[in-house]
């Protein structure tokens, strides 16, 4: 890029989960010049991620669309903004509402709001022929209840706006429905999402889209699903992802679904992640962010794939083009590690082993230190101990998964 060409980019949210300033890293790396939006004092920000930037504004709140805009309309009366890029699910709506308000090129608000809001997003796919599982938007206990009357149990209750299977529950019978109302919040008058139980295994697609075309996609696959991985303490969870889409005849109807979905979203540039279910109903669309996809996968993706995913990003969000080619040599994975109990970790046995049989397999291992406060199983898959591993051989990688899983414990009092 020549001086007259560089792109500028602001950024939103620099700092926190951590591995933002990645973001900002390959942003760098691909030639654009870098202004971040964030919570905390430009002063609190280490040397590195300030060496990438070049201005900061500060917030009170990421998430408060009139403060971002402030924001936004600072860094423009100094100079020309090309984009503006958020990559967590919480800021991606208010991101997508500033860009407009701002003439800014970028994910739209019907785009952010259809990739947010669970029953509009399963509306306006089913309106598009894309198979999915039932479920209506309400407020109203009479409606809810209405709608599982018409589908039968069991049918799941959830946040319209959720991420992952936070807030969720699950109803077989009036007596459990009765207590998702409760649960969900649907009895003091928040709005729900409630969907058709949809059985079979889960998985999720992950895209790197330019233009509404797909530059990059992975598909990964969850052992467990998620909604029982975060219920039982004593499951291991992991989740996979495969190195033989390419050519794949297996994967034929859900990359071909992917794209779909994409279309009639409106995605144009951007990060996605897909979750589906594949059962005896067949092949169906669960739901979709206009994000990368949550605990670091992408991490998993680059070391799988022998490439810097972040400055991939970066480059098709700078250059519209792709300049890297994923090489599929690994399968990779990671699995969750509980403690027996909650309280504070002490320690952990089996890491020994683990690293004389696996070691050459692995790609980083998080133990936590003893005393650190343990967090419920609620809380996902990176809330405690995790282990991420890679393997020429899907299944070997699997097995591997599995002698973790058995064989390194987390212990707490």
């Amino acid at each position: 890029m020549t001086a007259e060409t560089i792109m500028h980019v602001v950024f939103l949210e620099p700092s926190f989960p951590r591995n933002q300033r990645e973001f900002v890293r390959a942003l760098r790396a691909v030639g654009a010049s870098v202004t971040a939006i964030g919570e905390g004092s430009a002063a609190a920000l280490d040397e590195e991620l300030k060496g990438w930037l070049d201005g900061y504004e500060q917030v009170p709140s990421v998430t408060n669309g009139e403060a971002l805009l402030d924001a936004v309309r600072r860094i423009q009366s100094r100079g020309w903004v090309d984009r503006l890029e958020a990559t967590v699910e919480a800021h991606i709506m208010p991101c997508a509402w500033v860009r407009e308000q701002a003439s800014i090129p970028g994910t739209s608000t019907r785009t952010a709001w259809l990739c947010r809001d669970k029953p509009a997003m399963k509306d306006a796919l089913r309106d598009a022929g894309i198979a999915t599982a039932q479920s209506v938007g309400t407020a109203d206990i009479a409606e809810a209840r209405r709608f599982v009357d018409r589908v039968g149990f069991p049918v799941i209750l959830k946040p319209r706006d959720g991420a992952g299977a936070a807030g969720t529950f699950r109803a077989d019978d009036p007596i459990s429905l009765d207590a998702a109302i409760q649960g969900s919040g649907l009895a003091d008058g928040a709005g729900v999402a409630v969907e058709e139980f949809v059985e079979g295994h889960e998985g999720f697609l992950d895209t790197l889209t330019v233009g509404g075309v797909v530059a990059h996609e992975f598909v990964s696959h969850y052992y467990p699903g998620v909604l029982e991985a975060m219920r039982e303490r004593w499951i291991s969870p992991q989740i996979l992802t495969t190195n033989q889409i390419d050519g794949d005849a297996n994967y034929d109807e859900l990359r071909t679904m992917a794209r779909r979905v994409i279309e009639a979203l409106g995605v144009e540039t951007s990060a996605t992640h897909m979750e589906w279910f594949f059962g005896p109903k067949g092949l169906k669309f669960s739901e979709i962010g206009c994000r990368p996809p949550g605990v670091r996968m992408w991490d998993v993706y680059a070391a799988a794939n022998e490439i810097d995913i972040y400055r991939e990003w970066a480059h098709l969000i700078v250059h519209g083009t792709a300049e890297q080619r994923p090489s599929r040599r690994y399968a990779g994975g990671m699995i969750a590690l509980r403690p027996d109990q909650d309280g504070e970790h002490v320690g952990a046995s089996g890491v020994e082993e683990m690293q004389r049989l696996h070691g050459e397999h692995l790609i980083d291992v998080h133990i936590p230190a003893p005393g650190t406060p343990t967090q419920g199983v609620e809380a996902g898959y990176m809330a405690n101990g995790w282990v991420r591993a890679r393997h020429e051989d899907y299944d070997t990688l699997r097995s591997i998964l599995d002698w973790i899983g058995e064989n390194v414990r987390l212990r707490a009092r």
